[in-house]
């Protein structure tokens, strides 16, 4: 029961992520947009981890076999994606590489920042 609970939960997130989706004019897919409701639930305090930890970790350890279907779209699409194989895998190797290096720069911007106490000294 505790598993459908936690289920329920997710899932009630997500179909607001769905819904603000719907009625906002933005840009934004609904999956960030339920993302967005979890992480502000989680913060603020509405929701505990506890309250879908078990279900989550679930959901995180089948992910893998989520990915199964579209790697099977892309292997019946070979014909359209031959040509552009060469300029999309440089394409992906450069923005990986990019995303990379920001992310560490953020990362270790970060750590120092969190070391001087947060009190905004350069270093």
């Amino acid at each position: 029961m505790k598993y459908l609970r936690q289920l329920l939960i997710i899932l009630g997130i997500t179909f607001v992520g769905e819904v603000l989706n719907y009625y906002l004019p933005l840009p934004i897919p609904a999956s960030i947009y339920g993302l967005a409701l979890m992480l502000l639930l989680l913060c603020t305090g509405v929701l505990k981890v506890s309250h879908v930890k078990e279900t989550s970790q679930f959901l995180l350890d089948v992910m893998p076999l989520m990915f199964i279907p579209a790697a099977a779209g892309v292997v019946k699409q070979w014909v359209v994606i031959k040509p552009i194989l060469i300029p999309t895998i440089i394409m992906i190797t450069v923005v990986t590489v990019i995303v990379m290096a920001v992310t560490g720069v953020i990362t270790q911007w970060l750590i120092n920042h969190s070391k001087k106490g947060g009190n905004g000294d350069a270093r």
